[in-house]
């Protein structure tokens, strides 16, 4: 759990700034997104196959690039 201590003289707006760069940094954000809703594992093999495919589509047109 990520956690700021205030300094003496310290705003709460510095504060914040320094909060929110840390749960950041802790990659909290796209772990909250990813555990939102329950995902049934059909669902899950889904969306990894269509990421699969979109990656190897983009693969594809780096690659085949005459230039």
């Amino acid at each position: 759990m990520t956690q700021v201590i205030l300094g003496e003289n310290e705003g709460i707006e510095s504060a914040l700034r320094r909060f929110k760069r840390e749960v950041s940094k802790a990659g909290i954000f796209p772990d909250m997104r990813k555990h939102r809703h329950f995902e049934t594992p059909l669902e899950k093999r889904k969306r990894k196959e269509i990421a699969r495919h979109k990656q190897s589509k983009r693969h594809y047109r780096f690659k085949s690039n005459p230039s």
